[in-house]
């Protein structure tokens, strides 16, 4: 290491926070690659006697550095806190979990008993909780109360690696008398899915103990509210549920109202963005006039609530002395609505708690309503149908016996309906993709005129949108993208500054006159793209376009902060 760079590093470390056990490195934007670039915050960790908070937030640590760091750890017996988030930035995917292998054995080794653990805004993907995985079984994770892993990308795959590594943890400390309490759990923005969500339920419902809940931002459906409400009803010191922007419908709504009824601690509710409709706010609105006498804040906005559901809400709260906010913002009200609701709650003496409510969609006629219930049919028919596939599918993640073969071969397989390419484009699903077919990349291809950009466009969208971590969707996508874009970027009369200015459009990163709907999610388009770039047929000159505009602030981009962060790193090394 260069003396000036040696300099650097003692001044960032001279800014280190020292007291009440804790050591602080947080936010010095160290770069510890190597061992001797680690040297002085070895040193300040050995020399720390009572050691019990750790904060390394907001520097990058490499493999090796890690591996010293995890040295000077190991006789740290008395660590109880670990505040690692934001611990890897610009470093490669791959780099992660041997680094945290090596600090998790660490901790394993001094005997270390944890209280908190934070990981949260390291995009280490499912990958990365293998790297975590043996530390959470471990001795030093029986008395973990806090475990925060936001915004980590860990995907359908990550949650069920960390759903299982609860339960054995639950399972082997309470073999020792004394069973894991957690008491508080984050795991925003990492697309869980239901199969990701349902597998965590399981392991709450295990738990028991849990006071706090966020799952925002993890595209979870009714039949992971449903899961997750079933094992919230086990959790009754439950004080804090926090699933915004997830997708509940009436059926999840009912279903969360239903074990709202039996949490008599429940603090705070957020689940703003989560589609629950006028219904599913009806059903909340009797579980919170029920009970719920400590409620301090009640989030349902933007929810697709009309003005009876909303009044009926307002009027549920009249008792809640507690109560110090209510979120009905970006509804479907009107401005009577919106009038009526405030009335209400000036008639209680409790306007005060009333968020704003200048975002309201105002009030929408009859044709509108029939249309939505309609959508939601649609949207849970194709749930079901997805639903079908995984229950199809499970075999190839659970060792079948020679009995469950059998069984299979006696049983008559319910057909399939047939699906051609056009079905697929105009109601994509994964299982559709996978129905077309080994051939269903060539098919594709073959039948989108590569000639028109903004069909191009179209397909790419409609192929990305069913993107999955899971091994045969993932390949999927990847051999269909290619086939299609291979095709239009060959051919002499395709226009790739056009196409990239439409998918900017299109995705919601570009501004344009027209009235265009934007998709919904922007993770599938961000996983393909960060494919796609890597492929010989991808013209290099428009990397920097895509870098440009993916860099720029954007909250569709925020709410898909892993897939965007791979993207850019990808980028970046063309």
């Amino acid at each position: 290491m260069a003396s000036e760079d040696i300099t650097k590093l003692a001044e960032s470390l001279a800014k280190t926070k020292v007291g009440g056990g804790q050591l602080s490195f947080k936010g010095q934007s160290l770069k510890l690659n190597t061992a001797e670039d680690a040297e002085e915050v070895i040193k300040q960790i050995e020399e720390f006697d009572g050691l019990e908070a750790l904060r390394l937030e907001g520097n990058t640590v490499g493999v090796e550095a890690a591996k010293v760091i995890a040295k000077a750890l190991e006789k740290k017996s008395e660590l109880k806190r670990c505040h690692w988030s934001d611990m890897f930035t610009g470093r490669l995917r791959s780099e992660i979990p041997p680094a945290l292998i090596s600090l998790g054995d660490a901790l394993i080794t001094a005997g270390a008993q944890l209280v908190e653990l934070d990981l949260s805004d390291n995009a280490f993907g499912p990958d990365g909780v293998r790297g975590f995985e043996a530390l959470l079984k471990s001795p030093a994770c029986y008395t973990l109360q806090e475990l925060k892993l936001n915004n980590c990308g860990m995907g359908i795959g990550g949650g069920k690696i960390l759903a299982a590594a609860l339960k054995e943890c639950h399972r082997k400390s309470s073999a020792q008398g004394k069973p894991l309490a957690l008491k508080i759990f984050v795991a925003g923005r990492n697309r869980l899915e239901n199969d990701g969500a349902t597998a965590l339920a399981e392991a709450f419902g295990i738990i028991g103990t849990l006071e706090e809940v966020h799952m925002p931002q993890n595209g979870i459906n009714h039949p992971g509210i449903t899961a997750l409400a079933q094992a919230f009803a086990i959790n009754s010191l439950l004080k804090v549920i926090n699933l915004n922007d997830n997708t509940f419908t009436e059926k999840g709504a009912v279903a969360m109202a239903e074990t709202l009824k039996s949490l008599r601690q429940i603090e705070v509710i957020n689940f703003g963005d989560c589609l629950v409709r006028s219904k599913g706010a009806v059903a909340i609105a009797d579980a919170v006039k029920e009970g719920l006498h400590k409620l301090k804040e009640l989030n349902l906005s933007f929810c697709e609530i009309k003005r009876d559901a909303a009044l009926t809400v307002a009027e549920a709260i009249e008792d809640k002395a507690e109560l110090e906010k209510l979120d009905l913002n970006g509804n479907c009200l009107g401005e009577e609505g919106c009038e009526q609701l405030q009335e209400i709650l000036e008639g209680f003496n409790m306007a005060s708690v009333l968020g704003s409510l200048s975002d309201d969609e105002g009030e929408e006629e009859d044709d509108e309503e029939e249309e939505e219930e309609e959508e939601e049919e649609e949207e849970e028919e194709e749930e079901e149908e997805q639903q079908q596939l995984k229950e199809r599918g499970q075999g190839e993640q659970d060792s079948l016996t020679p009995k469950k073969i059998i069984e299979s071969q006696d049983s008559t397989p319910v057909p399939s309906p047939p699906v051609d390419v056009a079905t697929f484009l105009a109601f994509p699903s994964p299982e559709k993709l996978l129905r077309l077919g080994p051939k269903c990349s060539v098919l594709i291809a073959q039948q989108t005129d590569t000639s028109d950009v903004e069909k191009v466009v179209t397909a790419l969208l409609r192929i990305s949108s069913v993107f999955k971590d899971e091994a045969p969707v993932k390949t999927a996508v990847h051999e269909t993208t290619d086939a299609l874009m291979r095709k239009a970027f060959t051919s002499a009369t395709f226009n790739s500054d056009a196409f990239v200015t439409r998918l900017l459009i299109h995705m919601g990163l570009l501004k344009s006159e027209e009235k265009i709907k934007t998709v919904p999610s922007l993770y599938g388009i961000l996983m393909t793209l960060n494919h796609m770039v890597q492929q010989d047929y991808f013209p290099k000159s428009l990397a920097p376009v895509l870098t440009a505009f993916v860099t720029k602030p954007n909250r569709a981009l925020d709410s898909c902060s892993f897939a965007r962060h791979m993207l850019l790193q990808t980028l970046h090394q063309l």
